[in-house]
């Protein structure tokens, strides 16, 4: 029975004439499944074929030397993802004022220098109500914090570093960084928002009117779709006596913008 099977497992494994293409692992473990050991049990029970991995056969070529061959399974090509919509570069301006109507306890100095002049480390939380640029309607609040950098008394004034945001109602909000000087004008960098807002850049213009009751904002906005019509009215040119209308300041719904923050 020994010999019987070393004759078999001869004949499974040997190689066939030049150019004959010899049997695969797959047909090799076939043939071995038929054959019972004493013993043991038959091995069509032992073994088992994993068709997942790669297929590897073996062919004589006319010099006489062993070729390998293995049969992988190719995996799918996947489609290139398309490429990303671009932003708009565009470059949208955005007009309101800021308006500190003496109701809402703003500013709070908080003098933590303890020192009778400003100075370094005061800080200042601040939150005013927002106008369209037009004046026709309450957009909603500002609302932030100015840390005092250093007081400059030539300039009978000081210089700030001011963080805070601007919010517009159900239209999102827009959040900028930078300096912000009580005797003259500065610029200040956009560094996010949300809603119609989200994903902007640009930077905004800050024009002192009468400090700290009105100031004038100019922004230059990128990276977003086009502003509704609310938002991009002719201004009113700044100046000391302009006044929302009476219909904003009284917030009536025809004059407001959805769901404002007050």
């Amino acid at each position: 029975m020994a010999s019987a099977s070393a004759t078999s497992l001869g004949a499974t494994f040997s190689l066939g004439r030049a150019g004959q293409r010899l049997p695969s692992l797959v047909d090799q473990s076939k043939g071995l499944s038929s054959l019972n050991l004493p013993g043991s049990l038959p091995l069509s029970r032992k073994l088992k074929v994993v068709t997942g991995f790669p297929r590897i056969s073996a062919t004589r070529g006319s010099s006489g030397g062993l070729t390998t061959r293995a049969f992988f399974f190719n995996k799918p090509k996947t489609k290139p993802s398309p490429p990303g919509t671009p932003k708009p570069s565009r470059v949208q301006e955005l007009c309101v004022y800021e308006i500190n109507e003496r109701d809402r306890g703003s500013p709070a100095f908080l003098r933590l220098s303890q020192k009778s002049v400003n100075s370094l480390g005061d800080l200042v939380p601040f939150s005013n109500k927002l106008y369209s640029g037009d004046l026709q309607r309450r957009v909603g609040i500002t609302a932030g914090i100015c840390i005092l950098i250093q007081h400059v008394p030539e300039n009978n004034g000081d210089r700030y570093e001011a963080i805070f945001s601007f919010y517009f109602g159900d239209y999102g909000h827009i959040t900028v960084q930078g300096a912000y000087l009580t005797y003259e004008d500065t610029e200040l960098a956009v560094t996010g928002g949300s809603g119609i807002f989200e994903g902007v850049q640009g930077h905004v213009k800050l024009h002192q009117i009468v400090f700290p009751f009105k100031i004038f904002y100019t922004f230059y906005l990128e990276g977003i779709r086009d502003l509704p019509e609310s938002l991009t009215g002719k201004p009113v040119p700044p100046s000391p006596t302009v006044e929302p209308t009476p219909a904003a300041k009284a917030c009536e719904p025809h004059a407001t913008f959805p769901n404002f923050t007050d």
